[in-house]
């Protein structure tokens, strides 16, 4: 499965609905919410970890995720060691102005 986030020249895995299908490595994660079937996704974070997979599981924001509205939250990732993750990470969040985290 690949998440196409138009406009930035980036795919990402997924989007999942649980962790169980991330890898425990370096990347840039992508959460994104949507209500039904037929609406595009929301993004409404953007993060970097070492450990995607483990980050995801245990994020100090995710009540925050929740409470955007969304019946669907989403989880995608941009595997890619921690250089390219920094950057990845600051121009996506730069375009999206995501709701939750840092801005």
């Amino acid at each position: 499965m690949t998440l196409t986030l138009n406009g930035t020249g980036y795919e990402a895995e997924g989007p999942y609905t649980s962790t169980e299908n991330l890898k425990e490595l370096s990347g840039v994660y992508i959460i994104t919410g949507k209500n039904n079937a037929t609406d595009s996704h929301t993004v409404i974070d953007v993060g970097e970890a070492g450990n995607v997979k483990d980050r995801i599981s245990n994020h100090d924001r995710a009540d925050s995720w929740k409470r955007q509205g969304f019946n669907n939250l989403f989880a995608s990732v941009i595997y890619c060691n921690e250089k390219e993750r920094m950057l990845i990470e600051s121009q996506l969040r730069t375009f999206f102005n995501p709701a939750c985290g840092i801005r």
